[in-house]
């Protein structure tokens, strides 16, 4: 591999025009794609195999009139003045003006007045309008969610307190500002790596056309292939991280062949050819990661990990073609400032052009690498006490979907639900539906009413409405108010209780019962994934084990990356448990509830943790397993590592830090969950496993980690990641006086 790809990187440095013409014109197809593609749809979360997921096929089929299931609620809550009553005339008649005027708009299906919904608190201190939308959330128009606001302002102008609670105000894309953050630290943490803004600028140049490219062929074929319009999100976060880091991989590897003396397209094929296969397998890993989250069995993650495993595809290509084309434009400018300096000197001196090996003695890397070998044991153990003190509040994690009661009180969603648990209790706000399938029985009116009358006498629950027939008569709706909030472990209890019920109903009437509603979804949710974690760990582990396996020939080394990998997953878990579910330094980061953990945080976490933790792996042990297959002493190899790697790891650790860090501003607590997790993964894993744990272990081990039974050597593919084939068929061809031109296939 490293052979083909030598010879792609003097190739695309060569041909560098050509190259760029290909990606531009690719790009610019693309982005044509993507702006004559029809709208991508919006996705719903299908949950197939739970019984939430089977009572909505269910409503879908029996009642086909009701309108669309993913159209957008609003709750327009009205409070009356301390001391009167919403029922007072003037107050009714605002009430009654707000939701007619909402009754007219052209998106809405519906709007329920409340007065005649019997939807106002006993005190009669509190009413609320359901407004019914046609269209999701995300396509509601400007004209639609102002009238919305408009409507609640003029009720506001009577004296009456209103607020407006439901999804119509809220969407699903985040702001845009936190990626430009993201790309300017990204920048000033290039330059001062890189020391030439050249260098910066390329590195960014290149995830950037990336992600473009990535993201416009999926926005192109979203409608033809079933993508929504959300799909581009892990897309977008993955494909800035990792087409950072191969940039930097190889841009760094480039310069170091330039310090040795080499030429610049020499230098260029070589560094393609050693980093670009670390950068080959690293990405394997990432698409492995990505891919294998449809192993959880929810729609929209299958899809979110394949357009993201699409977008590190892009990535990989991009950084092995495109990158060394663009430095073939700039094969000076992207060295350091002193190296440039040193060149015209040695130029002027008729000088070779090379770093002495002691000047890189003094990097901090380096002396780093140095201590780790020389006190193993302390090291390791410092480093498994930090992580596993950090992952003990990960044994009392709860899963769940925080709603609005985990908003800011400074939002109106978040003082809709307080009004509304307060006048109708904590329960109202997390309704359960129970469909009634009574096809098939004599009596379904009975069946129904047997139904309603026993959840009525279970424990935990509030109030049950009415039954709600079909047109034919054999399918019936009930909503369930429990006594408790939708987050709280009693009501995922009661929701186990009247499932457990179904099979004496189904004995007494015949009719089966199902529980659903947006709080069950939630429980049948953090189920699901709870009983996919350990298959999804099993697969991605497994696969990347065997991956790993091939491209450092050893046992040790890819069961030790495994497990640093599990140790930072654990920690940035506690991390999470300790601040949103036990509300450590809660005020501090603006977290205005503390609750259960969101439900797609653990297989999110761990897909993208793995692939960002593999890159590092990779990117640090290839570079000590070259110099060790060179002839190094397995200490002085992790030094040479460290010295070649250790920077370029902690450069982008840091970008993807800062650039993770950035969602903990934002208001939305799933958005500030996974914010705070994914930068505490990123920082345990780089600077704890990678860079101290890492290195110990290999100085512990020493030659047995790269040991590896005679029968796996004669099985396994040598896939040549360290280049030593390479060396040999260069050094080869340079003593047939080729002069290393290995790119000229007739010539070697």
């Amino acid at each position: 591999m490293a052979t083909i790809l030598y010879r792609l990187g003097r190739v695309s440095f060569r041909k560098r025009h050509w190259f760029l013409l290909l990606w531009a014109a690719i790009l610019a197809v693309a982005v044509f794609g993507a702006a004559k593609a029809p709208a991508a749809p919006t996705d719903s979360m299908s949950l197939s195999g739970t019984e939430s997921q089977k009572a909505f096929d269910l409503l879908d089929e029996r009642f086909p009139d009701s309108g669309s299931s993913n159209g957008a609620t609003a709750r327009l809550v009205f409070v009356a003045p301390d001391g009167q009553k919403i029922t007072a005339a003037g107050h009714k008649a605002a009430i009654e003006h707000a939701v007619s005027e909402l009754a007219d708009g052209s998106q809405v299906q519906s709007a329920l007045d409340p007065f005649k919904t019997h939807a106002v608190s006993k005190d009669g201190t509190t009413a609320y309008a359901t407004i019914d939308y046609a269209e999701a959330n995300s396509e509601l128009t400007d004209a639609t969610t102002t009238a919305l606001k408009d409507a609640a302002q003029d009720a506001r102008d009577t004296g009456l307190t209103v607020e407006i609670g439901g999804d119509a105000l809220q969407s699903m894309e985040m702001s845009s500002n936190t990626e430009l953050i993201g790309v300017a630290v990204a920048a000033v943490v290039l330059l001062i790596t890189f020391g030439s803004v050249a260098a910066a600028g390329l590195s960014l140049l290149s995830a950037l056309l990336g992600i473009g490219t990535g993201v416009a062929v999926i926005t192109a074929l979203a409608s033809t292939i079933g993508f929504s319009s959300t799909t581009t999100t892990l897309a977008l976060m993955l494909g800035l991280a990792v087409g950072i880091d191969y940039a930097l991989f190889i841009l760094s590897r480039y310069r170091s062949e330039r310090a040795e003396g080499r030429d610049p397209e020499e230098a260029a094929g070589r560094a393609v050819g050693t980093a670009g296969s670390a950068v080959v397998f690293a990405g394997l890993t990432v698409i492995i990661a990505l891919v294998g989250l449809s192993v959880v069995g929810m729609s929209m993650l299958t899809k979110m990990g394949l357009a993201a495993a699409f977008t590190v595809l892009v990535a990989v290509l991009i950084a092995l073609t495109l990158l060394p084309a663009l430095i073939g434009f700039f094969p000076k400018a992207v060295m350091p400032r002193s190296a440039r300096k040193r060149a015209k000197g040695n130029k002027s001196a008729k000088a070779p052009a090379h770093v002495a090996p002691a000047e890189e003695k003094q990097r901090l890397s380096t002396r780093w690498a140095r201590f780790v070998i020389r006190r193993p044991v302390l090291v390791l153990l410092f480093g498994m006490v930090v992580l596993g003190t950090c992952a003990i509040p990960a044994l009392d994690l709860e899963l769940g979907n925080p709603g609005d009661e985990s908003k800011p009180t400074s939002t109106t969603e978040r003082r809709a639900y307080d009004d509304l648990s307060d006048a109708f209790g904590p329960g109202f706000n997390g309704p359960l539906t129970v469909v009634v399938d009574a096809k098939g029985t004599d009596n379904p009116k009975a069946a129904a009413a047997t139904v309603a009358d026993d959840l009525k006498a279970t424990d935990g629950v509030v109030s049950v409405t009415q039954p709600m027939f079909n047109k034919a008569g054999d399918t019936a709706v009930l909503t369930v108010t429990p006594t408790t909030s939708p987050t709280s472990t009693d009501t995922k209890e009661l929701v186990h209780t009247i499932r457990d019920e179904a099979d004496g109903v189904k004995a007494n009437t015949g009719a089966d019962m199902l529980v659903s509603g947006n709080t069950a979804v939630n429980i049948d949710m953090a189920d699901k994934v709870t009983s996919s974690i350990l298959p999804y760990l099993a697969l991605v582990v497994g696969l990347a084990f065997l991956l790993l396996m091939l491209v450092f020939r050893s046992i040790l080394v890819p069961l030790k990356a495994a497990l640093g990998f599990l140790l930072s997953v654990c920690a940035s878990f506690g991390v999470i448990v300790a601040v949103f579910q036990w509300g450590w330094f809660a005020d501090l980061l603006g977290v205005q509830t503390v609750g259960p953990i969101s439900s797609l945080m653990p297989v999110f976490l761990i897909g993208v943790v793995f692939g960002l933790a593999m890159d590092y792996e990779v990117f640090l042990v290839t570079r000590m397993r070259e110099a060790y297959v060179h002839g190094e002493r397995p200490g002085q190899a992790i030094v040479t590592g460290f010295r070649h790697s250790g920077k370029v790891v902690v450069a982008a650790a840091v970008i993807m830090i800062s650039v993770f860090a950035g969602f903990i501003g934002m208001n939305e607590s799933t958005i500030k969950m996974m914010g705070l997790g994914l930068a505490s993964a990123v920082l345990f894993d780089a600077f704890l496993v990678r860079m101290t744990i890492v290195p110990a272990l290999l100085a512990l081990l020493g030659d047995k980690a790269w040991w590896l039974p005679r029968r796996l050597q004669k099985i396994l593919p040598n896939v040549d990641v360290e280049g030593e084939k390479l060396n040999r068929t260069v050094e080869s061809a340079q003593a047939s006086g080729l002069d290393g031109t290995l790119h000229e296939p007739s010539r070697v």
